[in-house]
């Protein structure tokens, strides 16, 4: 039987997360929390931008998809459903899009949304002035899209406004995904004397979606309020409170927050089945993949044999069963379970030793010691290494004789900087946007893609992708997918280390948080019982 927590034992516990928390609790003394209506209490390291055509790192998004929104939303299924466009059709040939957008619908000031609005918003974040990073990304497919990010046209020309609630839209190309890509942030609409205001304008937004930001102090507390003029069902919840500072742990044991993401430090204890969080902890599949990112563009790693030999030499499953207490799913390639396309028969660059020695031989370099130095960029504070990154370097070292340093940027700098900064390995992750394999394989590897950290050029994988990105026939287009998953395996311009899962703990009395594959809570489905 496994011991549980005595009586005194829990007291002096709680006495001295009380002092842990003093300093903490003086520093909110002037968060307005709200009272009477019911709130919804969180914790967050809070947002970098609420700039829709700018957020790129999760915890922004977060935040960006409950104050704005676009034409359309993915459900809980993933499937994309309506949202501002109440329908829409498409030409026979798939490369034209009608939406038809719904009356009515107003920005938090009240002033109606027009066709014309989202034109002026998708130009705007492919305005080169505006230096999104997700533009060509999400609304490249779009005639006349590429031009503008490249600064020769001052509009999108595949974008008309038929009227005020009629938009029409045409792509390159048939794409099965375009639908799925227009729920990103970056597709949806904005107020344009809002974000014409000032520079910083998005710190007092004017979405569409179904909550408005009430106040943020930055550091310390961010509060959503409902939208009451919202289009869509409302919020079961008048607030939702961020506390941007503290411990979330310890919070969350005396009451201070009613969500709190469960880290490696606390997973036995919650995991225990005599513990009182143990009925409070949820467990949810993500759809993503964390890596070790070789640059590809210089030495060693320009070299595909020391990249297989740098993979070949990490034990995955040992690290994540004994360092990260299975809380990760070991990856031996590049899609998660449960999105299309995954393949079970993969064959990865499993943990092999000697293969590894042998692929170092068969380099340019011809032994481990010739190599130039290697440095690994990793997002964090303090000079603080992940356990289980210091694990796959003392392998590195174990079983190759290699020494890797470190070298730590903050994490509002970490992804921003990556391309300037970028040395010759980054440990990285990536969540799905939208339910398609096209969103990992050709997001992350393509030739000039946005998101291709690795700086990894293969035309024949290109070649490839491009045919998958069109192709009609899903059994044909996943078969492709899978081709190209092997290749980009094969030629491991990354280390694919593990696939995620989220561990929460929920407080009984609130229903409705439920954190799908994407790993973000629908708030406004959330209700905060007894409050």
């Amino acid at each position: 039987m496994k011991s549980g927590y005595s009586s005194r034992r829990r007291s002096r516990y709680i006495v001295s997360l009380t002092l842990v928390l003093a300093f903490f609790l003086l520093s909110l003394a002037g968060c307005p929390l709200p009272s009477g209506d019911s709130a919804l209490r969180l914790w967050d390291a809070g947002p970098i931008t609420l700039d829709p055509a700018i957020a790129a790192d999760f915890s922004s998004y977060t935040y960006v998809v409950h104050i704005f929104s676009g034409l359309v939303r993915l459900d809980h299924e993933l499937r994309t459903v309506p949202d501002i466009a109440e329908s829409w059709e498409k030409s026979p040939d798939g490369r034209t899009y009608t939406f038809y957008l719904r009356q009515g619908v107003r920005f938090h000031s009240g002033r109606e949304v027009k066709a014309a609005d989202f034109k002026y918003s998708w130009e705007r974040a492919c305005h080169p002035d505006t230096g999104s990073g997700t533009a060509a990304t999400y609304l490249g497919d779009i005639i006349g899209a590429g031009d503008m990010l490249a600064g020769k046209t001052g509009e999108i020309s595949g974008v008309e406004v038929i009227d005020d609630y009629t938009l029409r839209v045409t792509i390159d190309a048939p794409r099965a995904y375009f639908l799925s890509k227009l729920a990103y942030p970056t597709a949806f609409v904005v107020d344009r004397a809002n974000a014409e205001s000032r520079t910083d304008w998005w710190r007092e937004p004017d979405g569409t979606g179904p909550f408005k930001l009430k106040e943020w102090q930055a550091g310390e507390w961010l509060i959503l309020e409902r939208n009451e003029t919202y289009y869509g069902d409302q919020a079961k919840v008048k607030h939702v409170v961020y506390y941007l500072a503290g411990p979330p742990m310890p919070m969350y044991e005396l009451g201070y927050i009613d969500v709190v993401p469960v880290y490696g430090g606390y997973i036995h204890r919650v995991r225990d089945e005599t513990s009182p969080f143990y009925a409070e902890l949820a467990v949810t599949s993500e759809l993503s993949l964390y890596y070790v990112g070789f640059n590809t563009a210089e030495p060693p790693f320009d070299d595909v044999n020391v990249r297989r030999a740098f993979s070949h030499a990490v034990d995955r499953e040992r690290i994540a069963k004994l360092i990260l207490i299975d809380m990760v799913n070991e990856a031996r390639g590049v899609l998660p379970p449960g999105m299309p396309g995954y393949d079970e028969g993969l064959e990865g660059l499993d943990y092999d030793v000697e293969k590894a020695k042998e692929l170092i031989a068969a380099s340019r370099y011809g032994e481990a010691s010739n190599l130039p130095p290697i440095t690994l960029t990793v997002s964090g504070y303090g000079n603080h290494i992940p356990g289980y990154l210091g694990a796959i370097i003392e392998e590195w070292q174990q079983n190759l004789g290699v020494e890797v340093s470190v070298r730590q940027l903050e994490p509002e700098d970490f992804v921003y900087n990556l391309k300037q900064e970028k040395d010759e390995m980054f440990v990285l992750g990536w969540i799905a946007d939208y339910p398609d394999p096209h969103n990992f394989l050709d997001i992350l590897f393509l030739t000039g893609s946005e998101n291709n950290a690795f700086e990894y050029s293969n035309p024949d994988l290109d070649a490839l992708l491009y045919e998958a990105a069109i192709e009609q026939d899903d059994t044909v287009r996943l078969t492709m997918y899978r081709q190209a998953e092997q290749m980009v395996v094969d030629e491991a311009p990354c280390l694919p280390l593990w696939h995620g899962a989220n561990y929460i703990l929920v407080r009984p009395y609130v229903t409705g948080y439920e954190l799908g594959l994407l790993g973000i809570p629908s708030l406004s489905q959330v209700k905060v019982d007894g409050s």
